[in-house]
């Protein structure tokens, strides 16, 4: 089974999080997700998301503390995502054709994820992330 390791953003605007949808042709195609991308030979997980932020959406971003790793086997892939607190830098534009947009914390659980992104579902929809916000365990 192929494994590779993925660094993802965690962008809060207000009560809102920064989500794009993957094209249909992708691996896992039409599901929403945090954007960011896989990490290459010799790139930390944080230069990784910074590279993949201003592939995909054209804009810097500043990494903060990883909130969650979590780990995820699918039929012929095996994932090790690492999600980070980010901070923007200048407007997200798509690159790549992808659509985006602001989802509220609430509808979170509703939209269509890829399976690996559960847990970090569960822990968002405790509270505002961030110093005044959530624990990390």
């Amino acid at each position: 089974m192929r494994a590779i390791v993925v660094s993802a953003a965690v962008v809060e605007q207000g009560d809102a999080f920064l989500l794009t949808r993957r094209a249909a042709a992708a691996p896992l195609g039409g599901l929403w997700e945090f954007p960011g991308g896989k990490v290459e030979h010799g790139e930390s997980v944080q230069d990784a998301l910074v590279r993949e932020m201003r592939e995909e959406l054209g804009c810097g971003v500043v990494v903060g503390p990883l909130l969650l790793t979590a780990r995820h086997a699918y039929e012929d892939l095996q994932v090790e995502l690492h999600f980070f607190e980010t901070t923007l830098v200048g407007a997200p534009v798509p690159q790549l054709g992808q659509e985006m947009q602001w989802v509220p914390r609430g509808q979170l659980a509703s939209l269509a994820l890829p399976e690996a992104d559960v847990d970090l579902v569960s822990l968002l929809m405790r509270g505002p992330i961030g110093r005044a916000g959530l624990e990390r365990e």
